[in-house]
């Protein structure tokens, strides 16, 4: 085939050869694209397949650790269970213990409420009757005041009432004789002016017909004048002769407002008169029971200052008292939230502890007695003879501890164990890091390591690894009784080490 496309090529032109040959390169283009296509198809399927089954295996997959992580958590759940329900019929049997211990204070509380109770009614009657009994004797006190007072008042009534018709008689007589002296006043007075009118009336007429003559004419322009005056005047005061009608009237009305007021003034002076009279003769006797006020005053003054003195000192002691009590509700408040706080950060500890807990620890969180049997006969004598001395009641306080202190014991243990295992595996440690060490520095060569002693050469068996995997009864390790010195070389060590 490729002799006949090469003759057949010599027998082409150029162009013939070349149009030949592009056409062969679609072609072979033409069909390793196919051939692509078919393959890219082909794998396109196959892993579409692969993605089923792989769907499908997951799935089965799933489904069997399904079953088998149900299998474990249902077997992890029993045992969870199993743990709490101990854990809660312990918890059960404590509360039951508390309850009836509370119920035992409730009971013993309601006795003591019941008696303080009794005692506060018997307390509360008792002070009724005396209330009682006081309150009869100031209602007999002052029902006597009262009779007293009426009598003094109707003695002191009857002796003014008395005095006053006295005085309005003689008040009678006296203006009964001042009218009479009036009267004769009043016709003397009249007869001395009508004498003097009769005179000055001749005298005026016969001045008056003397001027009559002379003044007639100005009289009459006079006159004319005035008309024409009193006219204006008239037209120009008109306004304030009402004014003037009104200012009269009010003037009338304030002159009889005047005269009932003056009648008023001297009915109240008269009253004044007798009320000073009156006063006058109770001066003495106010004077009497002033005095006596005066004496009860000094003596209530000086009791009240006793008792006040004695409320101040009642009242610091009192002060300082609540000053100490308040120092101390505060101190112990405190003292509580110190213990609350650390209450709290125990149980958050107990929490995040009992995560930690061993199975063994769930179930018996309380290991049992390591003592034999003489060890708790030893302990049972001891406590009888604190019974004999006294002591039960301070033991049996902290009795409810034992348990708390049986698992700290234990903790402590614990912890001492792992804190001396810790100690063990750092010392170890640090001898595998020196070995490491050692190790290291004879594989690599630097100037600091030639300076130094060299490691691939380790002599005697002072100066060998602490542990090598190279049995100890091995001839190449053993001293030898001859004072010929063993030498090991570093890389032999190495890679028995490995």
């Amino acid at each position: 085939m490729a002799k006949m496309t090469a003759k057949k090529l010599a027998k082409m032109s150029e162009e013939e050869r070349a149009a030949y040959l592009e056409q062969q390169r679609l072609e072979e283009e033409e069909s390793k694209r196919k051939k692509e296509e078919m393959l890219n198809r082909f794998l396109k399927d196959k892993l579409s397949k692969e993605e089923q089954s792989t769907k499908l295996n997951i799935l089965k997959l799933q489904e069997q650790w399904r079953n088998i992580m149900r299998k474990a958590k249902l077997e992890e759940l029993k045992k969870d269970c199993q743990v709490m329900r101990e854990t809660f019929e312990r918890i059960v049997d404590r509360k039951d213990a508390v309850i009836k211990s509370l119920a035992k204070d409730l009971e013993e509380a309601n006795e003591q409420y019941e008696v303080a109770l009794r005692s506060h009614l018997q307390n509360m009657e008792e002070l009724l009757s005396f209330q009682k009994k006081r309150i009869s004797d100031l209602e007999n006190g002052f029902q006597k005041d009262l009779d007293v007072l009426k009598a003094e008042f109707d003695k002191e009534r009857f002796a003014t009432v008395s005095h006053h018709d006295q005085e309005v008689k003689d008040l009678h007589d006296i203006l009964y004789a001042m009218e009479l002296r009036f009267n004769e006043r009043e016709s003397e007075a009249q007869q001395e002016f009508q004498s003097l009118v009769d005179e000055l009336k001749n005298k005026n007429l016969e001045e008056t017909h003397a001027l009559s003559a002379q003044r007639k004419a100005t009289l009459d322009e006079l006159w004319d004048m005035f008309q024409k005056e009193t006219k204006q005047y008239k037209e120009n005061t008109e306004e304030k002769k009402l004014r003037f009608e009104a200012l009269k009237k009010k003037d009338e009305s304030n002159a009889r407002e005047i005269a009932k007021q003056m009648k008023r003034l001297k009915k109240l002076q008269d009253s004044i008169g007798d009320v000073k009279t009156k006063l006058s003769s109770n001066s003495k006797e106010t004077e009497i029971r002033l005095r006596a006020i005066r004496n009860d005053r000094e003596t209530v003054l000086a009791h009240f200052r006793e008792l006040k003195a004695e409320m101040i000192k009642s009242r610091e002691n009192e002060r300082s008292n609540l000053t100490k009590l308040t120092i101390q509700s505060n101190e112990a408040i405190k003292e509580l939230e110190k213990q609350q706080a650390m209450g709290e950060k125990i149980l958050k500890l107990t929490e995040m502890n009992r995560k930690l807990e061993t199975e063994e620890e769930k179930v018996l969180p309380f290991y049992s007695t390591s003592l034999t049997p003489e060890e708790e006969m030893h302990i049972a004598a001891l406590q009888d003879r604190r019974d004999k001395d006294g002591l039960t009641g301070v033991i049996h306080e902290y009795a409810a501890l034992e348990n708390f202190w049986k698992r700290y014991n234990k903790v402590l243990l614990d912890t001492t164990a792992l804190e001396q295992e810790k100690r063990q595996l750092e010392i170890e440690n640090e001898k595998l890091r020196i070995l490491l060490k050692q190790y290291l520095d004879g594989i690599s060569v630097s100037e600091e390591i030639l300076s130094q002693k060299n490691p691939l050469l380790i002599v005697s068996s002072t100066e060998r690894p602490a542990r090598l995997s190279v049995p100890v009864g091995d001839p190449r390790i053993l001293q030898p009784n001859s004072g010929n010195i063993t030498v090991v070389e570093g890389a032999h060590v190495a890679k028995h080490l490995t």
